[in-house]
């Protein structure tokens, strides 16, 4: 048997900052060669919220340039850009013709979003979640790497496979794939620096909440000499209570490498002034090698246009032939 097969994909909205990077993409690198990996960038999911159309672009080139800097090997994996395959789009729309509308309203990021946008919420952020299961459906992945704040949505797309499945396939031959979440239970959710409740995130209007990765040591400094702690000395993993520890400690424990137990052991006695400094060298010497890369590959177009035409030619392969058997199942026409 082949390898199992990996999707996912990530918006290119903002700089990525260390919650794209420990959160999702370092955990593709360290498990890319046990699997046949689809990785794209969803410009598509990224006009679902209010977007500066001068800077698409340039964000989608500047995320793919991540991929590569962060470490992922096209030996293993393909990249491409998701409005670059139009079955992306193809799929959502037959898709939604047989997801039943509640489904996409019990949804809680859309409910939680719609309320920051009131009157002005378009209809792609409600139906960004079928867009997703295309995404994932296409190319008949067996794994989707997830936070767990993002498990509602791969229930969601078996829902759809279940339901597209019985209505229009035969039990013994189903058209579409079930996939499962792959979720890792370290470092899956990076909070805030300025408030250890809350995801790091690319929309927070605070500066200080997140280190970018191509953020300058000085900055990097900054922002964790700066980052919310609390007055208790002596440093502990998993008290609810001080949750801003919980999550400096595993940045800590991130980027340095270490096991839990090591890391445990060796801040248990810290205050905060002897673990931040020790925290900002540790993020310093992880992010440099990372930045040096990106600044290479950015400055060589042609060799980051190669990689997305054969990303593109490759992942267009696999999403026809599906697109194609979900419209033969559907009962469509085959153009001559």
């Amino acid at each position: 048997m082949g390898k199992q097969r990996v999707l996912s994909g990530v918006q290119p909205t903002g700089s990525l900052h260390l919650g794209n990077y420990l959160g999702a993409i370092r955990n593709w690198v360290e498990t890319q060669s046990e699997y046949e990996n689809y990785l794209f960038v969803a410009d598509l999911h990224a006009i679902t919220m209010p977007h500066d159309p001068k800077e698409l672009a340039s964000n989608t080139y500047t995320l793919v340039a991540f991929y590569l800097a962060c470490g992922l090997d096209l030996n293993d994996s393909t990249i491409f850009i998701q409005s670059h395959v139009s079955a992306h789009s193809e799929l959502t729309w037959l898709l939604n013709c047989i997801t039943p509308l509640n489904w996409l309203q019990d949804m809680i990021q859309f409910k939680e979003k719609a309320v920051k946008q009131g009157e002005n919420v378009g209809v792609g952020l409600l139906d960004y979640p079928v867009l997703m299961s295309s995404d994932i459906l296409l190319y008949k992945a067996d794994f989707v790497p997830v936070g767990e704040d993002q498990k509602q949505h791969i229930e969601l797309t078996r829902d759809i496979v279940n339901r597209f499945n019985h209505l229009f396939a035969k039990p013994d031959q189903p058209v579409l794939k079930l996939p499962a979440p792959l979720i890792r239970k370290e470092g899956a959710r990076v909070m805030s620096l300025t408030d250890g409740t809350r995801k790091m995130s690319k929309s927070d209007p605070s500066e200080l909440s997140r280190i970018n990765l191509l953020d300058t040591p000085e900055q990097i400094a900054n922002k964790i000499k700066r980052c919310k702690t609390d007055p208790i000395r002596g440093l502990t993993f998993d008290d609810s209570e001080r949750p801003e520890c919980n999550n400096l400690l595993t940045l800590y424990m991130l980027l340095s490498g270490k096991k839990k137990e090591e890391v445990a052991a060796e801040c248990q006695d810290m205050g905060w002034g002897q673990f931040k400094p020790l925290l900002t060298e540790t993020a310093i010497a992880a992010l440099k090698p990372i930045q040096d890369k990106y600044h290479a590959v950015m400055d060589d177009k042609g060799y980051l246009d190669n990689v997305l035409r054969e990303g593109r030619q490759k992942a267009q392969a696999v999403a026809n032939q599906t697109l194609a058997e979900v419209k033969a199942a559907l009962g469509y026409s085959m153009p001559l």
